[in-house]
């Protein structure tokens, strides 16, 4: 039997709503359609491994004077400060949440925080552990305390 996996109004999904879910479930592409507009329908589990595949972490780590060290993402209005690298990451992803919240509840309208929708997307998708891993890719503190390093 075939899944149903497009459907062309709210109406239609809303009764097959089950259908909806187990086609996605299922990692089939599948919409719904409302006036114009057209939706996807994702597991989001499947959503946030995507992401965190297809977007590459740009974060950057400072060791900083006085031996404490800074993590951010260029062009992000977050960044991470702490004594030792894993709590500049720990800092940053703490940043990166509250900066989601703030993103949902009222920065998406603004011209320059609309283009974070992927990132944010990713942020919510993702616990602490999968995005500190996204983050830091193979990062390790390097020898040189002066030297940025990409995560």
């Amino acid at each position: 039997m075939t899944t149903a996996r497009h459907f062309d109004s709210f109406t239609e999904a809303r009764k097959n709503f089950r259908g909806v879910l187990d086609a996605a479930q299922e990692g089939l592409v599948t919409t719904v359609a409302r006036d114009e507009e057209k939706f996807v329908v994702v597991a989001a589990d499947a959503a946030g491994d995507d992401l965190r595949r297809l977007l590459i972490s740009e974060a950057v780590v400072v060791a900083e004077e006085e031996g404490s060290w800074g993590a951010f993402i260029p062009g992000v209005p977050v960044h991470g400060n702490a004594d030792t690298f894993d709590e500049a990451i720990d800092d940053l992803v703490a940043g990166l949440r509250e900066y989601a919240v703030d993103w949902n509840d009222r920065l998406r309208h603004a011209p320059n925080h609309a283009q974070h929708r992927i990132l944010v997307a990713l942020i919510e998708l993702s616990d602490d552990v999968q995005l500190r891993k996204w983050l830091l890719g193979a990062q390790t503190p390097a020898d040189d305390p002066g030297t940025p390093h990409h995560a």
